[in-house]
């Protein structure tokens, strides 16, 4: 299925569009990155407005496309920059809440369509809450149709003002052409005995060590799995603030935790691992937990946010902060192997019904077009 941009075959110029980014985390970029290599391969002239980092770690211009550096940041200064960037654009689409907000500030008073794509809410509480409700309800409103990546999202744009809002598609992350990850059974001895998991055990987690992301309830659960023997071994891999206080407490109880700190091969963990672990408040379209999936690993995730539509019946869900939950449904997958068979199969089944790249690009080529055709002549 290759899908071609509806505009030059009917002898107009090609679609003009700019990508706003704003850094964005790991998933955002990707599925920009995704996103641009497929606009390109059918005729449209890309922009990518972001910052030079991103484009140091996705490689924009190597698609095809155009990349003008635009920091992330509100200041008059990009706002300036990201207005003359879209002056010429047939069409603006933004990825993430500050980028859509940015790219609605430099179109303000213009007639160009404004796609944003909401990919994720970050938690938070307090002022930061108020001023991140503020931004959501004035990005709804300035957008011409806003694309949610679960069906949260979708809801939320909605109560917010938007005028069309809609479930957008959203492949998952692409599997690394590694040797060695297309053979699990050789990788997994390799990186048990590298994390010190020989003979026992293995749980995987990959999640930022901040507040919200469940690391404490996580280190409860595994503080009950010390009686048994020989007890799992967790390894979380992520990086974050609150790794001080985690790593206090691990040694404290000597709890069976590593952490790993920022890990670029999750994948070879989880070839490894027995069971996965998702134990955060929020997450839309979890990363990791479709890696989990598509290496077909028992999961274990908090059921909030999107997580419950992306997994279907694929994973076993519990309460967000309920240490016991959480370590009982571990331990009920390490004792049951027909539960953990079922739940690969499940898991297979419910990655083969997730968007693919084509799906993704021919949705959004179609709201380009919906939102670029001209009007017939009355």
């Amino acid at each position: 299925m290759t899908p071609a941009s509806s505009h030059s075959p009917h002898g107009r110029s090609p679609l003009r569009t700019v990508q706003v980014l704003g850094g964005g985390n790991a998933a955002t970029g990707a599925h920009v990155r995704s996103l641009t290599t497929g606009l390109v391969a059918r005729g449209v002239r890309v922009t990518v407005c972001a910052p030079i980092e991103a484009e140091h770690t996705y490689d924009f211009t190597g698609t095809g496309a155009a990349h003008l550096h635009v920091p992330r940041s509100s200041d008059p200064a990009s706002v300036a920059a990201l207005r003359a960037a879209c002056a010429h654009a047939d069409l603006v689409h933004a990825h993430g809440l500050h980028a859509s907000f940015r790219a609605a500030l430099a179109l303000s008073g213009k007639p160009t369509p404004l796609v944003v794509t909401w990919h994720d809410r970050a938690p938070a509480e307090g002022p930061r809450a108020h001023f991140l409700r503020l931004l959501e309800r004035r990005v709804a409103k300035a957008a011409t149709v806003v694309l949610g990546t679960t069906s949260a999202l979708v809801d939320l744009a909605r109560r917010t003002g938007a005028r069309d809002a809609r479930l957008a598609a959203v492949p998952p992350p692409a599997r690394p052409a590694d040797t060695d990850a297309g053979d699990p059974d050789r990788l997994r001895p390799k990186v048990r005995a590298e994390l010190g998991a020989t003979g026992r055990p293995l749980m995987v987690a990959a999640d930022a060590l901040e507040r919200h992301r469940g690391h404490r309830a996580l280190l409860d659960a595994a503080h009950a799995w010390m009686r048994l023997d020989p007890s799992p071994l967790v390894v979380i891999a992520g990086e974050g603030p609150l790794r001080p206080e985690l790593q206090r407490r691990i040694g404290a109880e000597d709890l069976p935790v590593r952490l790993l700190g920022r890990r670029d091969d999750v994948t070879d963990l989880l070839a490894a691992a027995d069971v996965a672990l998702l134990t955060g408040r929020w997450a839309a379209r979890s990363r990791f937990a479709q890696q989990a999936l598509q290496a077909g690993v028992p999961l274990v995730a908090t059921r909030v946010g999107g997580t419950p539509e992306l997994v279907g019946d694929a994973a076993e869900l519990v309460p967000y902060g309920n240490a016991r939950a959480l370590a009982d449904a571990a331990l009920r997958l390490l004792a049951d192997p027909a539960r953990r068979e079922e739940l690969r199969a499940r898991g297979a089944r419910q990655a083969a019904g997730w968007p693919t790249e084509d799906e993704t690009v021919a949705q959004v080529l179609s709201v380009y077009d919906e939102l670029t055709r001209p009007l017939p002549l009355i």
